[in-house]
């Protein structure tokens, strides 16, 4: 095991959407229940808008439809729990950052996963307190993220470095970087308990329009055109191998879904809302939909080059040793998939 992959997993918030059981009762990757046909898929995804691909998938029913059945879903906070989960089986597949899909393919030495699709690119902030004008600012101050280890600590961790302020794993440093939940930044943000927080939408925008925050940074800035991939679909090598039919229905509604919001904003709108009102038991306000999607722009292309860099931030702020991504995509099922619908083919150069 790679020194540089100690992770600390949060907690993991299974949410059960569809299918009947908790996860944990779910079996193995050949758990066809007795029938002979294929398993039940269990997919992972977040409650946050830059998954929306994996919320109107399932919401919609477009999931369901090609798989045949709807998947049995879980909900996680972040990357790394996620990812746990992937190695465990509670999930044969995951909406998951890059950051988490790096290390998993580093901590498996290239043998449990493959990323098979991009989901969404953009999506990210820096929101702080309204005193707070520029990076220099941030010295003394406490900035959230999502999960030690994530795609979003790995960004601020990776920029305050680059501005010259340190921001050590333990807490100490220039800028004290906090892991926490998402939905505890939300309260600790509103309480005055830190200065500001990295974090993807739709909570960006919920610093901003509930609590009066201001955005110092958006992430898609620091990169080339403007774009990077903040989610992809992980899927287990094993699941992969056993079930490539599946994988490549799968495929197909994340194509699907891709569509649907790219076509119909404001129904995909209303079906990711419904969603994390299932989850969460309160809708977002129409504002904060509104100010979310304008972020993030959906997209089955994996922005390749934005998780290649995204490998060397981490390894120079000390959160992975150097590790060979040869091999981490495979993209040969989404290419047939597109190939078949008419569109434009991905890349992982």
């Amino acid at each position: 095991m790679h020194r540089g992959l100690r992770w600390r997993v949060a907690t993991v918030a299974l949410t059960v959407l569809t299918g009947a059981g908790a996860l944990g009762a779910c079996g193995g990757d050949d758990d066809d229940g007795g029938s002979g046909s294929s398993p039940q898929l269990k997919l992972g995804y977040f409650p946050n808008i830059t998954h929306a691909t994996a919320l109107v998938g399932v919401q919609k029913g477009i999931f369901a439809k090609h798989l045949g059945t709807a998947p049995k879903t879980a909900t996680f906070n972040a990357g790394p729990a996620a990812v746990e989960a992937l190695f465990s089986g509670a999930v044969d597949a995951t909406f998951v950052g890059p950051n988490p899909s790096i290390n998993a393919w580093a901590k498996s030495h290239g043998k449990a996963v493959h990323i098979i699709s991009g989901a969404a690119s953009g999506g990210v902030s820096l929101v702080v307190k309204p005193g707070i004008n520029g990076v220099q600012d941030l010295k003394g101050k406490k900035i959230a993220t999502p999960q030690l280890g994530n795609t979003q600590d790995v960004a601020i961790r990776y920029w305050l470095k680059k501005n010259g302020l340190t921001a050590n794993k333990d807490g100490s440093g220039d800028v004290k970087v906090v892991p926490q939940d998402n939905a505890q930044t939300l309260q600790t943000f509103a309480q005055g308990n830190i200065d500001g927080a990295w974090v993807p939408e739709p909570y960006a925008s919920r610093l901003i329009l509930e609590s009066k925050g201001k955005r110092l940074l958006d992430e898609k800035t620091l990169w080339p055109g403007g774009k990077f991939v903040i989610t992809n679909l992980l899927v287990s090598q094993k699941f992969e191998k056993a079930h490539p039919d599946q994988v490549k229905k799968l495929l197909q509604g994340v194509v699907e879904s891709t569509d649907y919001i790219n076509q119909h904003p404001a129904e995909a709108k209303t079906a990711v809302n419904d969603a994390l009102t299932k989850l969460s038991g309160k809708p977002l306000k129409p504002a904060v939909l509104d100010s979310a999607f304008k972020e993030i722009q959906f997209t089955t292309d994996p922005v390749a080059t934005s998780l290649v860099q995204g490998a060397q931030h981490a390894e120079e702020i000390g959160l992975l040793e150097k590790t060979d991504l040869n091999g981490i995509y495979d993209l040969g099922p989404l290419n047939d998939v597109l190939k078949a619908s008419g569109k434009a083919q991905v890349s992982d150069k």
